[in-house]
């Protein structure tokens, strides 16, 4: 029967479809890879992959395998959290995954607590597009995600952390800098700057845009919230920034303006996400509670529900 490695090696190539990239990612050398490859082959009775000078190919029961082998090391990775646990709610290592435009603005202020409380809890942070989080966690790579919500997937679930308002910003120089509250009248016609595809700010920005007949300008994205920051700045268009960033990085700014538009609250939804089938149901809970109550403490002013 396949080893766990094999198994690894085997989901790898299936991910990268290239060799020398799976083995990277599995941190072995591409000859070893290929080898166990071969060996997993010889064992079932069956070819797993076409390979040619040019490109690698998974066959068809290859393919077939390798949903069955993801399962697997799904489950092997439940069983190792639990023995790192010791069978203990929030202990052992916890790989978390979140989108640039939360982490370096949350985490800061909810992890100290939450490592003071459970210093027994190793976590792993991985940041991420949010357009990725959900196949990293249905695939195993991750526990558990903080994202926007909703999340559409019958396979997780999801609890509540906060609201996070969004705030309309402007140049100081621009004409509407003039205004603290804007009608959405005045947004007509405006150029709007956003982050790229893949990034759900993206998404609530162009829905926004659609409203209020604005402009988006898709050749001007930005790669970060700090990119989109300086655009504005240098006038190349306005922009819609989330709540935690603006309370970090923006509050004091001469350079920028911050507007509300009147009759129109703008905020995301965001929340903790795992998968159903896992068998820590219980600590994600906890870690759900606990950071819901973390963020009231440390942002009082955040809306705490949905």
């Amino acid at each position: 029967m396949p080893n766990i490695r094999q198994l690894e090696y085997l989901v790898a190539v299936a991910d990268t479809l290239h060799f020398r990239r799976a083995a990277e990612r599995c941190s072995t050398t591409q000859p070893t890879l290929s080898e166990q490859l071969k060996t997993l082959e010889d064992r079932l009775g069956v070819q797993l992959v076409e390979r040619n000078r040019n490109r690698v190919v998974m066959s068809s029961v290859g393919l077939q395998i390798v949903e069955v082998a993801r399962r697997i090391l799904i489950d092997i990775g439940e069983i190792r959290a639990l023995a790192n646990s010791g069978g203990r709610e929030l202990a052992g290592l916890l790989r978390l995954g979140l989108p640039p435009t939360i982490g370096p603005y949350l985490l800061p202020h909810v992890l100290p607590p939450l490592h003071k409380a459970h210093p027994d809890l190793k976590l792993y942070v991985r940041e991420s597009s949010p357009s990725a989080l959900p196949g990293a966690l249905e695939d195993g790579a991750l526990d558990v995600v903080i994202t926007m919500l909703p999340v559409q997937s019958s396979h997780f679930v999801s609890s509540f952390l906060f609201r996070e308002p969004l705030h309309l910003a402007v140049g100081a120089d621009h004409p509407l800098a003039r205004q603290a509250v804007v009608e959405r009248a005045d947004l007509a016609g405006q150029d709007v700057l956003a982050l790229g595809k893949g990034h759900q700010l993206h998404d609530t920005v162009q829905s926004l845009c659609l409203e209020m007949g604005a402009r988006l300008r898709y050749e001007f994205e930005g790669t970060s919230l700090d990119t989109l920051r300086e655009m504005v700045v240098m006038g190349l268009g306005i922009t819609f920034l989330p709540g935690l960033y603006v309370r970090r990085e923006i509050v004091g700014d001469p350079n920028l303006r911050l507007l509300s538009i009147r009759g129109r609250a703008l905020h995301r939804t965001v929340g903790l996400v795992w998968r159903r089938a896992s068998a820590q149901q219980a600590s994600y809970l906890k870690l759900a509670d606990f950071l819901k109550a973390a963020v009231a403490d440390q942002f009082g002013d955040l809306p705490d529900r949905d």
